[in-house]
């Protein structure tokens, strides 16, 4: 497994909180990864998709729809879910539910894929902990 640092933000709902971090994270600390939790449901509130609309150069809707497809095993409510994916840079950012036990399952659903994501975004190197999520990287053509 690849070490890695922990940045924990814990900010207020809106679109401009969420933006002002993400870009902050992405341009300023320049993370591989980032992980954002909550507001993406269909309250008045939930902004986290605007927000990271907002700053993503480039969205990657497959981890979204995989999120909904994954969570709609366990509650029919995932349809409510805005989950979504993009990149900043050399950034992918990830929104995922707000429940730690969904966040949990989430991240389950989607992580083998993240690997191979920051490797073509030009982030930089992760590997995981085959025990817990195998990285799936496609073998190239000269192999």
């Amino acid at each position: 497994m690849t070490p890695f640092e922990v940045v924990r933000r814990i900010i207020p709902d809106g679109i401009a909180p969420v933006c002002d971090t993400l870009v902050s994270l992405c341009d300023e600390l320049h993370a591989d990864l980032i992980l954002t939790t909550g507001g993406t449901g269909p309250a008045p509130r939930d902004e986290t998709p605007e927000a990271m609309r907002a700053v993503v150069s480039r969205e990657l809707p497959g981890f979204g729809e995989q999120l909904r497809r994954a969570s709609l095993e366990q509650t029919p409510t995932a349809i409510l879910s805005r989950q979504l994916a993009g990149t900043r840079g050399k950034t992918l950012i990830i929104n995922l539910p707000g429940k730690p036990s969904a966040i949990r399952f989430s991240l389950d659903a989607v992580f083998a894929a993240v690997p191979y994501c920051l490797d073509l975004i030009g982030a930089g190197w992760m590997d995981t902990d085959p025990a817990r999520v195998r990285a799936f990287r496609p073998r190239s053509s000269s192999s």
